[in-house]
């Protein structure tokens, strides 16, 4: 039985100014399931992702039509709360992107701006760091900036921030773009896990990547969605030209 849709974009349009980026995007996001968007570089895949987050917000001559849910419900609608929103749907960065602060405040952060009594927080930032295997490489520099730690643990702990306020989706732009191969098996490894508890959407250019973690995959190119489906089927099975020779490395 197919997933309950988490997400959703309905004829879902997007313009910067007159230039028309994304075009007629109709795609469902299954609920506890990883998908990956591939494409060649400005395909519109970021765009996309930002705009489930509402990240185009503060860009004046971005326009968006069409629709896009989640739980059904209008991400856009004037009655959402962004800060409501930013906490149901978190993001993670292709750079990682931890405060110019200690590794315990990076993660209270986010907690101190939602109100958590501060009794609960050293329990909050734990779980957290546990959930995104830092835990044991940090815990007894929780002092320490967040800026000393390797690129790999700085994207986990950017995860940690996100995880820490329990979202029920988790966007990805290229999280593992601007590491190492352990560093990012040691990522792969998470999504996987996390996915149990959320739903994941991430882009990625990595070819492998996608068919390690992703349950379904979505192909675009020059802002148009070409094909959406199961991982085996785009990648053993794809309907599209379009999509084999994609995978296929003809071009990107």
């Amino acid at each position: 039985m197919e997933n309950h849709a988490k997400l959703a974009a309905h004829d879902m349009n997007l313009f910067f100014g007159e230039k028309q980026i994304l075009k007629n995007i109709n795609i469902d996001f299954p609920e506890k399931e990883v998908t990956s968007l591939i494409g060649p570089s400005g395909c519109g895949k970021s765009t996309l992702l930002r705009s489930f987050n509402r990240m185009h917000d503060l860009t004046p001559e971005a326009k968006i039509q069409g629709k896009l849910t989640i739980d059904d419900q209008d991400i856009y609608h004037p009655s959402q709360p962004l800060t409501q929103l930013r906490k149901r749907i978190g993001m993670v960065f292709q750079k990682p992107n931890p405060l110019p602060k200690s590794i315990f405040d990076n993660l209270a952060y986010a907690l101190k701006i939602h109100k958590y009594p501060k009794s609960e927080m050293e329990d909050l930032v734990e779980n957290a760091l546990k959930e995104s295997y830092l835990w044991d490489e940090v815990k007894d520099d929780l002092k320490k900036p967040a800026t000393k730690l390797s690129g790999g643990q700085q994207q986990r702990l950017c995860i940690a921030r996100t995880v820490i306020l329990r979202p029920e989706v988790i966007l990805m732009d290229e999280p593992c773009s601007a590491l190492d191969p352990i560093s990012t098996h040691k990522i792969e490894d998470l999504i996987l896990k996390l996915r149990s508890d959320y739903t994941i959407v991430i882009v990625t250019h990595n070819m492998q990547q996608a068919q390690r973690i992703s349950d379904k995959v979505a192909f675009m190119y020059l802002g148009e969605l070409i094909e959406y489906d199961t991982t085996d089927v785009i990648f053993n099975n794809a309907k599209k030209e379009l999509t084999r020779n994609y995978i296929s490395g003809h071009f990107g």
